[in-house]
């Protein structure tokens, strides 16, 4: 069956950094989009990143270009959100979903499937 899982979330002070991942099973990476997605509560989701699984590019918000790096690895069929200077604001739950069409975009609508989320709280 399709399923995306997260996994990496956890408490981390300012300044820290913390790795998520994304596996997903039931399909392949190879032909498809993986966003990375976030919501605070009372707060609209979040677009922060996404990946082409078939040429590699990738997009960023605004709020973490420079800070966070996604990559991916088909072989694993994973997805990775590497975040290093971590700030109060970045706390929320952080979701994969997959764009079946390709589509690169940071739009939530845009997504077909999503993962249960995990959560990241930045705090001193």
């Amino acid at each position: 069956q399709l399923q995306l899982v997260e996994s990496g979330g956890g408490l981390v002070q300012p300044g820290g950094s913390l790795r998520l991942s994304c596996a997903a099973s039931g399909f392949t990476l190879d032909s498809n989009t993986i966003g990375w997605f976030r919501q605070a509560p009372g707060k609209e989701r979040e677009g922060v990143s996404c990946i082409s699984s078939s040429d590699g590019r990738t997009h960023y918000s605004d709020s973490v270009k420079g800070r966070f790096t996604i990559s991916r690895d088909n072989g694993k069929n994973t997805v990775y959100l590497q975040m290093n200077s971590l700030k109060p604001e970045d706390t929320a739950v952080y979701s994969c979903a997959v764009s079946y069409l390709a589509i690169v975009s940071l739009e939530p609508l845009h997504y077909d499937y999503w993962g249960q989320g995990t959560q990241v709280t930045v705090s001193s």
